[in-house]
């Protein structure tokens, strides 16, 4: 027999012995077919792959996902308050332009009712004008008329003296012509 033949045997030696000792040692872990000393050692390899993961991988990974969590809710939180800030800016904006329209209206009210007290005043002052040029036409007129029928009355008074002249056929002094004047004048009146 060879030597690779003898290391097998040895092997197989060694666990058929090691088999008994682990069976006899594990007892129940051996029953269900697992070994002790290989799991204690592939619980150890998984504590250090899974804190490996955890402080190299998971931590900074959740620690940027809650970052960006946070980001998120801030904007999102932000994006409501200039939601918010834009309605309030449109509603005052809106208000504003009620505003202004109800000012104009005053405005124009105001205007219409200054223009109505205007052409009224205007009115007024033109009424005034006319019945001050209406009584000064009738005082123009009286003196008119009062200036005519002097001239008429002097004119006829001349014509009663030409036609006494010429009656009596001599003439009559300054001062007798003067005195038929007045009475002719006298008459005329009446």
């Amino acid at each position: 027999m060879n030597f690779i033949d003898i290391a097998h045997a040895s092997a197989a030696a060694e666990e058929a012995v090691g088999g008994a000792t682990t069976t006899a040692d594990g007892g129940v872990l051996a029953s269900l077919g697992i070994n002790g000393t290989l799991f204690v050692f592939q619980l150890i390899n998984f504590a250090i792959v899974a804190m490996v993961l955890w402080y190299l991988i998971l931590k900074p990974l959740t620690k940027k996902l809650a970052e960006r969590q946070k980001l998120i809710d801030d904007s999102i939180e932000n994006s409501k308050k200039i939601q918010a800030n834009m309605m309030m800016s449109e509603q005052k904006y809106q208000e504003k332009i009620d505003q202004a329209k109800v000012e104009a209206n005053k405005v124009v009210d105001k205007a219409q009712k200054e223009a109505l007290v205007v052409a009224e005043s205007l009115k007024n002052k033109a009424k005034s004008e006319i019945e001050l040029l209406v009584t000064q036409a009738r005082k123009n007129i009286e003196i008119e008329k009062n200036d005519a029928l002097d001239a008429v009355r002097q004119e006829a008074a001349n014509l009663v003296v030409s036609a006494v002249e010429k009656v009596l056929s001599e003439k009559l002094d300054s001062h007798k012509d003067a005195k038929l004047v007045e009475e002719a004048i006298k008459d005329l009146k009446q």
